[in-house]
């Protein structure tokens, strides 16, 4: 999968939930490496000794938490184990878990390989479990018929899938006879997020959580609303400040184009759009997703930040304008294409049901004020509010994620009852801005890199070009995980 897909498939889904004729829901998606679609999973995961994969299916509650005849009804959830380097039971091996998040378990497997990559040092088992209503693990029989109405998107929510997490580890656990193997949990973005929550809610099951680019504390205006944008200007500023001036200067062009007679004509030829352009927002927000999502994604060696700013620095057009600069950013990041823009796609799983997330308890309240490369759009909950009911009949529940979870006062509440969780993040991540950055407690830990990304550190190594920064990061983590492990045996052994 090339680069150039992967990032026209963020693009559609960004799109999709900034769409003026849908609600307003403007939530980057959370995702270890962007939006993708795998047209070949089997093919990807061969490459990645699948032999060793064994896939099974869990007859799942549907409803965890009430007694109603229709709560107990059941659903088929997809979950991995990889055995191969398992030091075994008698052993007391460890088992590592990783939490699926907002799309196919397949994709994460094809990507994420923080945990296949130390499954010899650790001598563990490995299972990767899918998150409720994304790729084969589809209550009612159906997609359609999971999210046709409130009625069944209503199971649709992070502590069932949580909940979910905790049956599953615990029924393969005593399938192989392992009840004394300590469990380490892990996830990126969202699935980051679902890992830390899930060792404040479940110590008993879980030993420790690697929380990978969890944004955490972006709920409830803990954070401010424009921490996201203004580390993507900030990133942007650092590639090029002539980059950044042309950006800025931009969307008043765009503007201004569009408000002549046949502007709209004009912009849709020299951006070559797929089709002609609606209105100028389109356009717009194309450009606004691109930028964030290069930011959110700038991993190395390629560092598309710098591939943009490239392209729009070094621009040779003869008109050599605003805009020809823009487009030759544009161009440079996706290569010689027929077109660019608005080209016809299709909705996905992962569109769908991040919209729901969103619009459910998901909210984290993404704006921007004055201070950004982007024009001012501050998040407005009253409107966002209105625009997920106009959706889906119900309103979303913005406090709910603190009220459940926490957030609020984190490091004066963790320190006192949390432990054993790993807080990672890149500062060049736009969502590091709602990550934990600073250790709350001996074993509640903050690693970070300045150079890092989204999630950087749970992706397969790369030995011959990750920087060495990123190669000390996963060493720190290991290192953080084996002693919580090493802790674990010596209690363990006090008690037999």
């Amino acid at each position: 999968m090339s680069q150039t897909l992967l990032f026209q498939w963020f693009l559609f889904f960004f799109i999709l939930l900034t769409s003026a004729t849908a609600a307003r829901v403007n939530i980057p998606r959370l995702s270890p490496t962007g939006p993708r679609i795998i047209e070949n999973p089997s093919e990807i995961l061969s490459e990645l000794a699948s032999d060793d994969l064994e896939t099974f299916f869990y007859n799942q509650t549907l409803d965890h938490f009430n007694y109603q005849p229709e709560s107990y009804t059941t659903f088929e959830q997809r979950y991995v184990i990889n055995s191969k380097n398992w030091g075994g039971a008698n052993a007391n091996a460890p088992i590592l878990v990783y939490f699926g998040a907002e799309e196919s378990l397949d994709n994460d497997l094809a990507a994420v390989g923080f945990l296949s990559d130390n499954a010899v040092r650790f001598n563990a088992l490995l299972l990767y479990i899918e998150h409720r209503y994304y790729g084969k693990s589809i209550p009612f029989g159906s997609r359609e018929e999971a999210l046709k109405n409130g009625s069944t998107r209503g199971y649709f929510n992070s502590a069932q899938a949580i909940a979910d997490y905790a049956e599953i580890i615990l029924h393969v656990k005593k399938s192989f006879r392992a009840e004394n193997s300590p469990v380490i949990v892990i996830g990126g973005s969202y699935g980051g997020m679902l890992a830390s929550w899930f060792r404040l809610k479940y110590p008993h099951i879980a030993l420790g959580a690697l929380a990978s680019s969890a944004p955490v504390l972006y709920f409830d205006d803990i954070t401010p609303q424009d921490g996201y944008y203004s580390i993507v200007t900030k990133d942007f500023r650092e590639a090029s400040e002539t980059c950044l001036q042309t950006i800025q200067k931009s969307w008043g062009e765009i503007d201004e184009i569009a408000s002549k007679p046949n502007g709209l004509s004009i912009l849709s030829k020299k951006f070559k759009t797929c089709k002609p352009l609606a209105d100028s927002d389109e356009l717009k927000n194309y450009l606004d997703s691109m930028y964030s999502s290069a930011a959110q994604y700038n991993k190395p060696p390629t560092y598309p930040v710098n591939i943009i700013c490239r392209g729009i620095d070094g621009s040779s057009d003869t008109e050599n304008d605003t805009l020809s600069k823009i487009v030759a950013g544009l161009f440079a990041y996706k290569g010689d294409r027929s077109c660019y823009i608005n080209a016809a796609t299709n909705v996905s799983e992962t569109g769908e049901g991040w919209r729901w997330q969103t619009c459910s308890e998901m909210v984290i309240p993404i704006g921007r004020g004055n201070d950004t490369m982007f024009p001012p759009d501050p998040f407005d909950l009253e409107s966002y509010i209105q625009d997920c009911k106009n959706l889906y009949g119900v309103p979303p529940r913005p406090h709910w994620v603190t009220t459940y979870y926490g957030g609020h006062s984190i490091k004066l509440i963790l320190q006192r009852f949390g432990s054993n969780i790993i807080f990672s993040n890149g500062l060049k991540d736009p969502y590091s801005s709602g990550g934990v950055l600073e250790n709350l407690s001996d074993t509640i830990t903050a690693v970070h890199t300045v150079n890092g990304s989204h999630c950087l550190d749970i992706l397969y190594a790369d030995k011959t070009a990750d920087p060495e920064w990123l190669v000390s990061q996963r060493e720190v983590e290991i290192k953080i995980i084996e002693s919580w492990i090493n802790n674990y045996y010596d209690d363990l052994s006090k008690q037999q």
